[in-house]
């Protein structure tokens, strides 16, 4: 549900593997594909693709719809971020959808609770902007016509899953104390209870206002007067004129590389595409029998591989406008990959919230989008007027390194650690993927990308997986996993974090794919989602 700081950095408890309603985590079909992390946003989707629209129709339509279902992850008051796959132009393109700090707060000066919760740890949203551009660039559908079903959805509600009952449960002190509460707390005092029905018709009302008026509404219009008054009642620094410079998307070059004969497309800065392309470039040349966590010395090598590219983007941040003239750019290298590589393999030497959702249609149009309101519940709070969270990506900036380019100063834009992936075989689009998970996004897609080369694409997305920080500290679903890994780990120097099977704080892959004539899609069991296909 995040991305660098994301909500799961937070979590103190792995969440249980959902344990609701039958929900398809596997599907094919002949027609397109779609995954995402909500069966009722999976199926609005499908319908999308079934009434003659492209991929980007269907991403816009879901992307809206995880907003009203998934709620505490991403909304109209959060950022998104797109990699697409132009099957006509063939052509790959990131959409940078950026949020921006307002113009009003004081470079570097907030105190943490201030970057974390409340009206003050908010940034401009971009999600609306983001996706009324991609729908209108590359769509063929009307925002209007989009947004119809999710306004009816918003109002007439849905249930209430054991995660989000979770979630709210854990974060209900926050809630309470926040504005954001009366929307999301049963009488603004406990959880709704698994399988109660949630209405949201003051959201549902925001929708509709959107469809008719158009998204500079949102920014410009009766939508941002809204936003601005709540703001200055409620001491917050975004106002007026930094809604009224909308926050289009800046359409970028993705990073790319190769790996086992596929070419990988992936988000560059400010996302973190390129920890994964050094992490697949390393990986590609440490031996076959370690590149899988499957046994102690292929968790080794998985973790300080992860941990080094980590390291590297930590060290050597960039400001995204100014990346593509970078001379170098030693971390895409595969010079630098093999010398990494080495020093890896030499140290083990004799001793053995976010959201993501991802589409194919069958046009050859593809998109992995990856959109949050950075942690669980973003700031906490609401307009009680519009009935949408806003984020809290004030916690996303560098606060001390006046150098930095994601320091905290007007109009900067948060770190990110997104990055939804395209993967070619030839010149063909063969795999969309991407996760949640702050910094354990590059790593989770990493370990699925590879276990695509040895399982099948439900068993690559369930296996057990690991992370590990640039301080030591690996992350791994322990109970799932040889019980000898976590000693040898800890002989190296790594501290161990044991996670609950399927954990929370692990990801969520959402997976389509195309093999010959026919779309698979996989929805990671760790949460909410499904995949489904349209029938025709």
């Amino acid at each position: 549900m995040s991305q660098k700081h994301g909500a799961t950095d937070t979590m103190n408890q792995d969440l249980s593997r959902h344990k609701g309603p039958w929900l398809q985590r596997v599907a094919a079909s002949r027609h397109g594909m779609v995954a995402t992390a909500n069966h009722y946003v999976t199926d609005i989707a499908v319908k999308v693709l079934e009434a003659g629209g492209n991929a980007v129709d269907a991403a816009v339509s879901a992307a809206f719809a995880l907003g009203v279902c998934e709620p505490a992850a991403s909304g109209l008051g959060g950022q998104t971020m797109v990699l697409f796959y132009d099957a006509a132009k063939k052509q790959t393109i990131a959409l940078d959808g950026s949020s921006r700090a307002p113009h009003r707060v004081p470079p570097g000066e907030l105190a943490k609770a201030e970057r974390l919760r409340g009206y003050s740890a908010t940034t401009v949203p971009s999600t609306p902007a983001v996706l009324a551009y991609f729908l209108k660039n590359y769509g063929s559908m009307e925002l209007s016509e989009i947004l119809q079903p999710i306004a009816a959805l918003a109002q007439k509600g849905y249930k209430i899953t054991e995660l989000q009952y979770s979630l709210t449960k854990r974060e209900v002190e926050h809630l309470k104390a926040g504005s954001a509460g009366m929307f999301f707390l049963k009488n603004n005092k406990t959880p709704y209870p698994v399988g109660a029905l949630f209405k949201q018709p003051i959201l549902a009302d925001t929708l509709t206002r959107i469809a008719e008026a158009g998204v500079e509404d949102f920014y410009q219009g009766e939508i941002a007067q809204k936003i601005h008054k709540d703001m200055q009642e409620n001491e917050g620094f975004l106002h007026l004129d930094d809604l009224a410079q909308i926050p289009w998307p800046i359409e970028r070059k993705p990073l790319s590389c190769r790996y086992e004969g596929l070419r990988v497309h992936t988000f560059g800065e400010p996302g973190a595409g390129r920890t994964l392309v050094e992490m697949l470039n390393v990986m590609g040349f440490i031996p076959e029998r370690f590149r899988l966590p499957d046994s102690p010395k292929g968790a080794l090598h998985f973790a300080e591989v992860i941990r080094r590219a980590n390291l590297d983007r930590h060290d050597r941040p960039y400001n995204p406008n100014f990346y593509p003239q970078v001379q170098g750019k030693r971390m895409l290298k595969a010079e630098y990959a093999k010398l990494v590589a080495g020093q890896v393999k030499s140290r083990f030497k004799g001793h053995g919230d976010t959201t993501h959702l991802s589409i194919m249609d069958k046009m050859g149009n593809v998109v992995a989008l990856t959109q949050s309101i950075e942690r669980v519940y973003g700031s906490f709070s609401a307009s009680p007027d519009l009935g949408f969270l806003y984020n809290n990506y004030m916690s996303a900036f560098e606060y001390k390194d006046i150098t930095h380019p994601h320091y905290l100063r007007p109009a900067a834009v948060p770190w990110a650690s997104v990055a939804p992936t395209i993967v070619f075989k030839g010149r063909k689009p063969w795999l969309a993927i991407g996760s949640p998970g702050s910094e354990r996004i590059a790593s989770a897609i990493l370990q699925v990308l590879i276990r695509l080369q040895y399982q099948s694409p439900y068993d690559a997305v369930a296996a057990p997986r690991l992370h590990c920080s640039i301080r030591g500290k690996v992350s791994l679903e322990a109970s799932r996993m040889r019980n000898d890994i976590p000693k040898v780990l800890e002989k190296y120097g790594y501290t161990i974090d044991l996670r609950d099977p399927y954990s929370f704080y692990m990801g969520c892959v959402q997976l389509v794919l195309k093999d010959k004539n026919e779309f698979i899609g996989v929805a990671d069991p760790r949460r909410d989602g499904t995949a489904a296909g349209p029938v025709a």
